[in-house]
């Protein structure tokens, strides 16, 4: 007891500590970067400081304390000189809360909406002037101290370039009721106003809304509604390079390497600041920002300062389109244009090195983006924040997604016996929260199946041996017999026999092998499955079980039987019959291990693994994509096409036509990071094995991200981060549409409509008579599912067969074995002849 005391102690000072650094820090404007030691006049490389490591960690074995530089926002915060703000009303009488004081630096000079004789009632706005266009990504909220009163709940941001026309909002959502700072992330654009407004106060105390202090976040990454362009065919030169001491040549920041780097010249004499480099796509093309990849290899060289300008001959170069100064540190850059340029050349030149270490630059890649067409990329609609870093979610009927994340809303979990959770209703945008303090465990880094009943079953993770299950019927949580053996990170399946199976799980609970059990839904009890010992399943981490027994990839069969095909390169047959076995099922073609990858199953008896690595973090991810096609007992597998970009901690979601879109993740992964950010999601194409890219995302998603399938056909992805005060906490998600739903326009296509004859219960090998509105080619069932620590072992997409019944009528069946449509909540779609999918009937099978 006393040393949880101690912890809960060491936790809330250092809160504290780092609240205040990062209140102090957000204040002092265009401070300058914290400058290394000089290197030698040889730029050799260096190795990266050591990521923060989550076993060598003084919080728990598990649950890390967030690194020194957390705190630093991924963006630039942008100088507040010559700004002004004004508010839609503010207190004069009974207190100074004006709106000018969330610009004055003073935390304890506040903006309030009037309080005295009648108040101003909600909601209340306040709009900040920058007098000056610039590129802005997030609003960051400080609230009041000493005092709860005001704190905002529902809020919108909103952008214009000249106070009088807003547009749709940019941002909405819910924020938590503490005193913790908030920063607002959104689609980084150009804007000269910012307007924040309140629409409910927090913890409902009164019509009010207050703030402290207002600070706005400049460039961070890719601009939303662009494309990586297609570097085919692209050169790049440059004003030096070095050849003698290393290949240093401009060429290679082209190669789709980030080892293989373009660097100034350095031996002899070093070629003077500023260098440039060029890129020339041998077209014209329409071009909106450009992506700049720090070496991996060490710091020497990143670029401080820079400027980019465009031309169409290579000769004549206009006025910058792009300015700043860039962290030292190892994070993607991006320069975002302020207009989208018409150009065949942009050039990079760079007039400091970013830790004024040296004369040098270095860059390991170099893209460039442009619009994206929504037709062929898709579109995101605005970010919606929510009270808490959205680690796990699922779908529910009502058009409801439900979220948890830990005990506290930025804190790693630690067997506190509750959680905090939340429900987006996607009709309104609205996010309501509850923590959940009646099943006494604290559902942090857990496993997930849904049942057949469309109930969500949730084990371990903080609270390691516990078991709840939420019933979206009545809004209602309550526990279930705990696990036989404690776990987190585990996996988990529903089986075909109706039974929830779950393997591994090392990240939390005492040492040894964790076996198989699964989970009866008339006992409401564990029974253990002897035969199946982890170990066969286990990757080969360096770290041992407590990383390699973790999230592993299960598809269910037929009788009781699962398929485990990954993240170890080898796979398993699971028996769940009796005392249950384990037996190998080859290895999942020349694939290593890959961890922090994942699995979609997108048509019967068929897989797609995607991406990881070799080990959990610190270790490259791959750009590796496999198919696995089973056949009774044999499994098949083989290299598809392979991703454009390496991804490990990324989401994947099958879409009803049955092409994967694939989100987010690192090229390099490591926990509570966003260095090394991959924004552009992929889609994949069953019928030619290729990825393409979509629009870019305007938020990085990484460790503690997740992406599901929405009931509408559009796809929801958001979280990352949770690691207490750090920088890398995203609290929020966005919804992306993907391009089957889109005109050239971005318009939405006509859709085909299902408008009678599914009920809410169906029985396995049952046929429906489902009517629609006007002809449809195909229906599909794409079950409700639940994703985790980018795995989700509910995905599974149906095709079924129909036939036409007449006008407007169709005759469906499903299929009578459960081992191909589990029992559960099941979305039914109707896609006309070009795949463009309708709003999905709920139906429950089984």
């Amino acid at each position: 007891m006393q040393s949880r005391r101690l912890l809960a102690l060491t936790r809330a000072l250092r809160r504290s500590y780092l609240l205040i650094a990062f209140s102090l820090g957000s204040l002092l404007v265009g401070l300058t970067p914290w400058l290394g030691v000089a290197s030698p006049a040889r730029p050799s490389p260096e190795p990266a400081p050591a990521p923060f490591d989550q076993q060598t960690a003084v919080d728990s074995p598990h649950h890390p304390i967030a690194p020194a530089n957390a705190m630093e926002p991924a963006a630039p915060v942008l100088d507040r000189a010559g700004w002004t703000a004004t508010a839609s009303d503010e207190e004069t009488v009974g207190e100074n809360g004006r709106a000018a004081n969330v610009l004055d630096g003073n935390t304890a000079t506040i903006w309030h909406s009037k309080w005295t004789g009648t108040p101003a009632p909600l909601p209340h706005s306040i709009t900040i002037d920058m007098h000056r266009t610039a590129v802005v990504s997030a609003l960051v909220y400080l609230p009041r101290t000493g005092s709860a009163n005001g704190r905002p709940g529902e809020y919108s941001i909103s952008l214009s370039a000249d106070g009088q026309n807003w547009g749709n909002p940019v941002a909405t959502g819910t924020l938590a009721d503490d005193a913790s700072a908030k920063t607002l992330g959104f689609a980084p654009q150009g804007a000269r106003f910012v307007r924040l407004t309140g629409h409910t106060e927090a913890g409902n105390r009164g019509p009010w809304t207050s703030a402290a202090e207002i600070n706005l976040l400049g460039d961070p990454g890719t601009p939303a509604a662009t494309v990586d362009l297609s570097r085919s065919g692209w050169t790049a030169t440059a004003s030096d390079e070095e050849t003698s001491g290393e290949n240093g040549r401009a060429a290679n920041v082209l190669d789709g390497n980030d080892a293989t780097i373009w660097h100034s010249k350095w031996s002899g004499t070093p070629a003077p600041l500023p260098h440039s480099i060029t890129i020339d796509m041998h077209r014209t093309a329409a071009v909106s920002a450009l992506v700049y990849h720090p070496r991996s290899d060490g710091p020497n060289g990143r670029a401080g300062a820079y400027t980019v300008a465009t031309s169409t001959d290579g000769a004549t170069f206009g006025a910058p389109v792009a300015s700043g100064t860039w962290r030292d540190d190892e994070t993607v850059k991006t320069a975002t244009f302020t207009r989208t340029e018409n150009a065949r050349y942009v050039r990079l030149t760079v007039t400091s090195e970013a830790g004024n270490r040296g004369p040098w630059t270095s860059a390991g890649e170099i893209r460039l983006s442009g619009p994206a067409s929504p037709a062929v990329h898709g579109s995101w609609d605005r970010i919606t924040g929510f009270p808490l870093v959205p680690v796990a979610t699922a779908v529910l009927p009502g058009d409801k997604l439900l979220a948890w994340s830990a005990y506290a809303v930025d804190r790693f979990g630690g067997s506190n016996g509750y959680t905090q959770t939340a429900i987006l209703d996607l009709k309104t945008g609205k996010v309501t929260q509850r923590r959940i303090d009646n099943t006494g465990h604290d559902m942090f880094c857990p496993g997930i199946a849904m049942l057949a009943d469309g109930r969500v079953l949730v084990t371990g993770g903080s609270n390691a041996e516990k078991a709840s299950i939420y019933d979206p019927a009545t809004d209602a949580w309550s526990a279930t017999t705990s696990m036989n053996i404690a776990r987190g990170y585990q996996a988990m399946t529903l089986l075909s026999t109706g039974e929830a199976f779950v393997l591994g799980g090392s990240w939390s609970g005492a040492g040894g092998d964790k076996a198989g059990e699964a989970w009866s839904p008339d006992t409401r009890t564990w029974r253990k499955l002897p035969g199946v010992p982890a170990a066969p399943a286990q990757t080969a981490d360096p770290a041992g079980p407590y990383r390699s027994d973790n999230h592993m990839w299960l598809y269910a069969t037929s009788g009781g039987k699962v398929l485990q095909l990954g993240p170890s390169k080898q796979m398993n047959w699971i028996s769940t019959s009796g005392n249950g076995s384990i037996a190998p099922a080859g290895n999942r073609a020349d694939s290593p291990d890959a961890m922090t990858g994942n699995a979609v199953s997108y048509d019967i008896g068929k897989l797609l693994t995607l991406g990881g690595s070799p080990a959990y973090e610190k270790t490259p991810a791959t750009r590796l994509a496999y198919t696995v096609s089973i056949s009774g007992e044999q499994v098949q597998s083989a290299r598809t096409g392979d991703l454009e970009h390496a991804r490990g901690f990324s989401n994947s979601v099958v879409l009803p036509d049955g092409k994967v879109a694939v989100f987010g993740g690192q090229a390099y992964p490591v926990p509570f990071s966003d260095a090394t950010s991959v924004l552009t999601p992929e889609l994949w194409d069953p019928a030619t094995g290729a990825f393409t890219p979509l629009a870019t995302m305007a938020i990085p998603r990484n460790y503690h991200s997740v992406a599901n399938l929405l009931p509408d056909g559009r796809i929801f992805s958001g979280g990352g981060g949770l690691c207490g005060d750090c920088a890398t906490n995203h609290a929020d998600g966005a919804v992306f549409t993907p391009p089957y739903l889109l005109n050239a326009d971005g318009s939405p296509k006509p859709r085909p409509v299902i408008s009678g004859g599914v009920p809410p219960r169906a029985a396995p090998g049952a046929s429906l008579t489902v009517s629609t509105q006007g002809q449809v080619a195909s229906f599909v069932l794409m079950r409700a599912a639940a994703a985790t620590h980018s795995t989700d072992n509910d995905q599974r997409r149906v095709p079924l067969v129909s036939t036409a019944a007449g006008s407007g009528s169709y005759t469906v069946s499903i299929p009578s074995d459960t081992g191909v449509v589990l029992p559960g909540t099941y979305m039914l779609f109707a896609l006309d002849a070009q795949g463009v999918p309708s709003l999905a009937k709920f139906v429950t099978v089984g």
